[in-house]
This record gives C-alpha cells, sequence and structure tokens, in this order.
C-alpha cells in the first residue's frame, strides 16, 4: 500500500483502533508495595492513631537536620527536647550507634507515645565504600550491578543506624549544564526506568523488615533534571505529553518496584511548584500509580514555597504543600508551627494530617523500628579486599573509552604493549583522592581512595614520572575553590612553571597520560552548573602543549558530566571517560590502560560539539526540514540554507548516547522478526510481549569482550510526533574471540505505546523501523506493521 492511501486512512482510522489499545488510567490503582499495605502493618498504624493527638501526628510529619547541613539555612534547634515531646518524626544527617541509639531511647522512652524517630541520608553511591557515581554506575548498562552496588549501600548504612536513604536520583537528564546530572542515569527514560528498579530491588530487597535492606526515596519528583538552561532549581516547562512520556517512566518504575517513600522536588511544573502539585503528588503518584508510601520534601523546599510566589506567609505555603501530598517536611520549619493552627480554626481538614501520619508510621513499621528501635555498637569501617574487589569491579564496568585511534608506526595507543616502558602522568586529577569520591560521598573516607598515581607506582615503579601541570582553576577562581574545599589557598600554584615540567616529563616518557576534568566537589552535583563544559582552568593549555611533543597521549577525564572537547577528540588518539570512579579509582583505570581489563562501558549521556547545542539528546523530535549530510560550516556550493542545522556546528554529538568502544571487535547480523505485522488492539498492558527481535552478535576480535547490543525504534506515522530514534531494549553480553550468541528482545504494549495528544497511552496504526547495533548510531533495520 502506498502512502498516499495510508494517509487518509490513518487519519480517520486510528478514532477507533486508540480505543482498544489504550492502556487506562484507573480512578485508584492497586497499591504499589503490598509491605505497606499489608492488613498486620495497617491495623498497628490504626491502634496507634487511635491514641494520638493532633500535635503527635504533626510530629510525624516534621523532619530537621541533626548533623552537618546539607542545604541553606539549618534550623539548630534543641532537637532532644523536640524528640521528647514527640514533636520530631525523623533527624536526618545522623549516623552511628552513639548518637543514633542516643537519640532514640528519647523517642522511644520519652516521647508521649514512644514512637520511635526514622534516620535518613544521602547514600547516593554508597555509604563508606565509594562506588563509581551515578552517571558512571549508569554507563555500566547493568541492573544487576546497580542492584548489588545498593544492597552494599544498604548493609552500610543499616549498620550505621540509618534504615532511610535519599536514592535513588532518577531523574532524566538532558542538559549537561545542570550539576546533578552526575548523581543520574542520564537522558534516555527506557534505560532510566531499568536502572531505577534495580536501585529500588537492591535497596529494598522487597522487605524492608530485613536487617540489610533499607527504605528508599525516589527523588526528585517531578523533573527536576530539565531546569531550564540547565540552572539548578530552576523551572520546568513541559508538554503533558513531554512529562509523561519522557521524564516520568523512571519515576513509575519505581514506585512499581516498590518504592517506600519519593521525594518532592525544588522546581516548579509547568508554573505550579512540584512541592505543592497536587496533579504530579496526588492525580498521577497516588491514584494512576497507587503509591502508598509517604513523599518528603527535598531541604526547606516547602518554605522555598514562599520564594515561589503561591502564598503571602508560610501557613498559605504549608497548606499548599500538605494539601497537594507532601507528607514530611524536610527542614522546612512550616508543618511544625502552622499546620495545627490551620486543622483547628477548619482550614485543613484533620483527615489530611491523619493520611499524611499514616503514611510516614507504615514506614516506620515496616522497617521494624517499632520492635528493633536500637543498633548493635557500630564497628569501624575497614575497606577490606572483598570491599575493595567489588568496587573495583564496579569502576571497570563503567569506564567508557571514546576514542582509540591507532597511530603510524606505534598502533593502537590502547591498551598499552610492551613497548611502553616509561609512563608521563599529568594532571591535577592524577593525584586527587578526594576528586575519586565523587560529589554525595555519604561517609566515604578519602584516605581509602586509590590514585591513579598510586596504582601506576605500583605497576612501574620509577619508569613512572608524574607532574601535576597545572592546578584546576586559576587565579582568584583557584583560591576560592581552596576556600571551598577547607584547603590552605597558598602559595598559588605556577601554571606556566608547571605546564614546562609536565612538556619536560612528556619528552622523556613512550606515552603520555593526562589525568583531567572538574572538581567533584565544588563544579559537581547540587547547586553546581556550569555555562562552560570545556575543560575549566589552563587544563586544555596543558593538553595540547604535552600533545606538541609529538608522544602518544592518552585523556583520562575525571568528570560527573560529558564535557566540550573538541579539539581533543579531533587531535588526541585516545580518550577514556572515567568519570569519578570511587575508592578503587586508580587500579580500576590502569586495568583499562594495560588491558587487564577490556572496557564495555556505554555513554547514557550525549557529549556535545559545542554547548551552544544544548540540550543535546539522541531522541530528538523530527522537524519539516531535517538537515542532510555532515554540515559544519556555512552553506557553500549549492548547498541548501534552509534546514534545520547550525551553521558552525554539525548536529550531531562528539559522542553519542550508547557509544564506548572495546578492545575488540563485533559484529551484528540483520534483525529478524517473530511476525512482521501485528494489530493494535492486540497490544494490551500488562501482556506478554507479542514480537519479538532477534539478531546475532559476534566477536570478531582476539580477545574476550563485552557488548551492550542496543534496540531502538522509529514510529513513522503517529498522531503525535515520536522522536527520531527511542531506545526499547537492550542486552550486556560477554564474547569469546569467535563466539556468537542470539539477543531476542521483546516488543509489546509497553514498548510501541506512546502518549498522544489527550494525555492517553496508546498504540496506533502505523510502521515502526526498527534498528539494532552498539550505540544510538544502529544502523541495521527492520520493519514492524502495526495495523
Amino acid at each position: 500500500m502506498t502512502n498516499s492511501v495510508l494517509r487518509p486512512l490513518l487519519f480517520v482510522a486510528p478514532l477507533i483502533l486508540i480505543v482498544l489499545a489504550t492502556k487506562p488510567a484507573p480512578a485508584q490503582a492497586s497499591p504499589s508495595n503490598p509491605q505497606l499495605a499489608s492488613r498486620a502493618i495497617n491495623d498497628r498504624v490504626d491502634a496507634l492513631m487511635k491514641k494520638m493527638s493532633l500535635e503527635d501526628k504533626i510530629g510525624q510529619l516534621v523532619q530537621y537536620s541533626y548533623g552537618s547541613a546539607t542545604g541553606p539555612d539549618a534550623s539548630h534547634l534543641s532537637y532532644e527536647d523536640l524528640v521528647a515531646r514527640g514533636q520530631i518524626g525523623s533527624l536526618l544527617n545522623i549516623h552511628g550507634s552513639g548518637d543514633v541509639n542516643r537519640l532514640q531511647h528519647i523517642a522511644v522512652e520519652k516521647s508521649p507515645l514512644h514512637i520511635p524517630l526514622l534516620f535518613g541520608l544521602d547514600v547516593i553511591h554508597g555509604m563508606h565504600t565509594t562506588f563509581p557515581v551515578p552517571i558512571a554506575l549508569a554507563s555500566s548498562w547493568n541492573p544487576e550491578l546497580i542492584r548489588s552496588v545498593a544492597h552494599t549501600a544498604a548493609v552500610e548504612s543499616r549498620a550505621e543506624g540509618v534504615p532511610w536513604v535519599f536514592s535513588p536520583m532518577v531523574d532524566i537528564a538532558r542538559d549537561p549544564r545542570w550539576g546533578r546530572i552526575v548523581e543520574s542515569a542520564g537522558e534516555d527514560p527506557y534505560l532510566g526506568s531499568a536502572l531505577a528498579r534495580a536501585y529500588v530491588e537492591g535497596y529494598q530487597q522487597g522487605d524492608l523488615s530485613k536487617p540489610d535492606s533499607v527504605a528508599v526515596s525516589v527523588k526528585h519528583f517531578a523533573a527536576y533534571g530539565a531546569a531550564i538552561a540547565g540552572r539548578d532549581y530552576n523551572a520546568t516547562d513541559m508538554s503533558d505529553v513531554t512529562l509523561r512520556q519522557v521524564y516520568l517512566p523512571p519515576y513509575h518504575a519505581a514506585v512499581e518496584a516498590g518504592a517506600a517513600t519519593v521525594m518532592s522536588s525544588f522546581n516548579s511544573i509547568n508554573g505550579v511548584p512540584a512541592s505543592a502539585n497536587p496533579y504530579t503528588l496526588t492525580q498521577i503518584l497516588r491514584r494512576e500509580w497507587g503509591f502508598d508510601g509517604f513523599v518528603v520534601s527535598d531541604w526547606g523546599a516547602v518554605s522555598e514555597l514562599l520564594n515561589h510566589s503561591i502564598g503571602a506567609d508560610g501557613s498559605t505555603v504549608a497548606r499548599k504543600a500538605i494539601t497537594a501530598g507532601v507528607d514530611m517536611d524536610m527542614e522546612g520549619g512550616l508543618y511544625a508551627t502552622t499546620l495545627a493552627a490551620q486543622v483547628r480554626s477548619g482550614v485543613i481538614p484533620e483527615s489530611v494530617i491523619d493520611e499524611a501520619t499514616r503514611r510516614v508510621l507504615r514506614v516506620k513499621f515496616a522497617l521494624g523500628l517499632f520492635d528493633h528501635p536500637y543498633i548493635a555498637p557500630t564497628p569501624a569501617y575497614v575497606a577490606t579486599p572483598e570491599k575493595r574487589a567489588e568496587a573495583r569491579k564496579a569502576a571497570v564496568e563503567t569506564i567508557v573509552l571514546l576514542k582509540n585511534d591507532a597511530l603510524e608506526g606505534v598502533g593502537k595507543v590502547l591498551p598499552f604493549g610492551k613497548s611502553v616502558k616509561t609512563v608521563a602522568l599529568i594532571g591535577p586529577f592524577a593525584d586527587s583522592q578526594q576528586d575519586m569520591l565523587g560529589s554525595w560521598g555519604a561517609l566515604g573516607n578519602p584516605k581509602d581512595a586509590v590514585t591513579l598515581r598510586q596504582a601506576l607506582s605500583q605497576r612501574l615503579g620509577n619508569q613512572l614520572l608524574y607532574a601535576k601541570g597545572v592546578s584546576i582553576l586559576k587565579g582568584e577562581n583557584e583560591e576560592y575553590l581552596h576556600k571551598f574545599l577547607g584547603q590552605p589557598t597558598t602559595p598559588v600554584w605556577d601554571n606556566e612553571n608547571g605546564i614546562a615540567a609536565a612538556v619536560a616529563i612528556a619528552k622523556k616518557a613512550d606515552v603520555a597520560v593526562l589525568a583531567l576534568g572538574e572538581s567533584a566537589v565544588a563544579m559537581t552535583g547540587e547547586a553546581s552548573s556550569r555555562a562552560h563544559l570545556s575543560l575549566p582552568g589552563d587544563q586544555e593549555k596543558l593538553l595540547e602543549a604535552v600533545a606538541a611533543t609529538g608522544k602518544p597521549v592518552v585523556l583520562v577525564l575525571f568528570t560527573g558530566r560529558p564535557s566540550e572537547i573538541p579539539w581533543a577528540a579531533e587531535h588526541i588518539p585516545a580518550i577514556v571517560q572515567a568519570w569519578f570512579p570511587g575508592i578503587e579509582a586508580g587500579h580500576a583505570v590502569a586495568d583499562i590502560l594495560f588491558g587487564d581489563a577490556n572496557p564495555g562501558a556505554k555513554l547514557t549521556t550525549s557529549f556535545p560539539r559545542a554547548v551552544g547545542q544544548e540540550p543535546l539528546y539522541y531522541a530528538q523530535l523530527p522537524t519539516g526540514r531535517p538537515a542532510h549530510g555532515d554540515l559544519n560550516h556555512f552553506p557553500a556550493n549549492g548547498e541548501e540554507k534552509f534546514q534545520s542545522r547550525y551553521l558552525d556546528v554539525n548536529n550531531s554529538a562528539q559522542f553519542p548516547f550508547g557509544w564506548g568502544l572495546s578492545y575488540t571487535s563485533f559484529r551484528f547480523s540483520q534483525p529478524t522478526l517473530s511476525q512482521p505485522e501485528i494489530a493494535a488492539a492486540s497490544l494490551r498492558a500488562g501482556d506478554a510481549a507479542k514480537v519479538e527481535v532477534s539478531f546475532t552478535v559476534t566477536n570478531t576480535g582476539s580477545r574476550a569482550g563485552t557488548e551492550v547490543a542496543q534496540l531502538y525504534i522509529r514510529n513513522t506515522a503517529a498522531s503525535v510526533e515520536q522522536p527520531v530514534r527511542e531506545l526499547k531494549g537492550f542486552a550486556r553480553l560477554t564474547l569469546q574471540p569467535g563466539e556468537t550468541k542470539t539477543v531476542t528482545l521483546p516488543l509489546g504494549f509497553d514498548e510501541l505505546s506512546f502518549w498522544n495528544a489527550q494525555s492517553k497511552q496508546v498504540v496506533e496504526p502505523t510502521t515502526y523501523k526498527i534498528f539494532v547495533g552498539d550505540s544510538s548510531l544502529a544502523d541495521l533495520t527492520t520493519s514492524l506493521v502495526v495495523h
């Protein structure tokens, strides 16, 4: 059937067929966590609620920071007195058996109803054992690794008396100017959803009462990662279709996996602050998804509603937050001081307070806090060989080989061959233990971190030459950085002499390794947006000077976001994206450099050619005037000007989503379908997939390696524009030389549906183009007809 025939048919037919292939939005979904919905727990909650006064209930909805502040304007109240009066339900930033048991004894023995406290902490990528930062962990494309890392963190957190972690962060992040991209899984909702489920499963272990489980707090709900211009805390503005199709799926996946709590975000969504948003917090989260845990605000987000100008005073914004669905006020101080009077005056129904209190108590009962409120003495942490082995394995799986070109007469620079005797290690990140841990290091100790200099020294002895080269920043910015990190500010590093020293040792070496990047603590994470994504300070100058020696150069990037490195991408033969790899950073990078491990990680965020491309992501919507060819210059020689393009840079990413090289090579076969056509009406939510896509992957190289096979689709005739490509399946497989494995990936309602203009999840008659390969550039195709 020709396109001229198809188009009029598709204009009329979906009105009938969409009804048959639509996922209904129930008025009240089934409970998301059976444990929280159990009769045993709810009977205990009901019995306790009958004894509670209004003040007792409100006390359960109040959280303060006891330890070091992780936000502005910490309250610093007399917490012991408030706990004894039952006016605090939770404390954050406290750990260890001494403080935890002391405060818990006050709560259990002195408060009117003996309700235990709930202690929480930002455990983002490990408690003591610091693993790679989340953007790195995502690059493994390995949900099983995520489960393992989360479980280790849960065990260590429970031992510290922390049964509640403010993790995982599942915000979709498509703009690396935003500093918190380091805490995310990247730009894709399909991959982000798979990893969100894995985090929840690893942390909670399917049973909150288990001694090796913790309650999660899925954050930041919702769409925090879409901050306009990548500026932290900024507004987000998007259609409901984009919200539901791109930004909400990872939160939904976490809720379906049984997440015990959710954290509301700082941003507004289409003009309504997320921490006072009944559409997201009640309609979607509770009614559509059936979430039965509780919602905690982010630090001070309730009091900051005043800055959003949605209320003239604290009482008003507190009422809007609690009635929208924020159950617990983190460090806002407004629930404690304004809710009781509003209930007594009839402004807030007491049933609203009752329901919020029930939600908090359910989680406390599920965690076993009423039965086992105290913890055993916390042992001193030791980074044992077993813990180091786990951290090293995780780091190796997350390091991405971005480039590995061959040099004339030398061949590929990586892995180092026998001809490499002397290595020049250069750069401000070569020996920085603090930076190896990344941002949000919880209780991680920089002294436990192995730097690249330490690891290479163990391998090479006096054949390793070292020079810092330059500081991370320069001038006043360097002084600020030292003050921020609590380091001495004098003497200021002499970059010119540092570069000269680096060039001198590079000339003596067989290869130069440059460890460059951005400060993990000062330049990534919360409140760390950057308008420029290039290497800060004089690091680019250092790189170019060393490269000018003519010696082979390997660039190792220690960053928490994609970098803008067009010169390096053109001139440096080997580039390794190491992220912030955790306590075994140096050994893991050395394993990659020397070939003891074969890189298999893949990017989950697109690297731009220029920051002006941001936000840049592979799943772009189509345009009526698509760019054709490799355009990175002014139109010339008859080229068509009127295309959706830049005049001065290619539209494409420098390194695209899904990209990552290996020391071996792989060949994919043409994909085949279990059936070439399917009826839209036969695809229903919750049913098993109806179509399977199969293809083979062969290791055509001389060494074992790991490949991530990726499946993308394009809907070619939808009622609402769909991306030019969307990830809808992946498989991580390890192959020996010459080995072939068959990959089979399902396509069902979840993979083929989209959100239409009426905010309904549907499958429509269309043709899907299917792509398989090793990145978002996959070019082996087939087609599936949906009629």
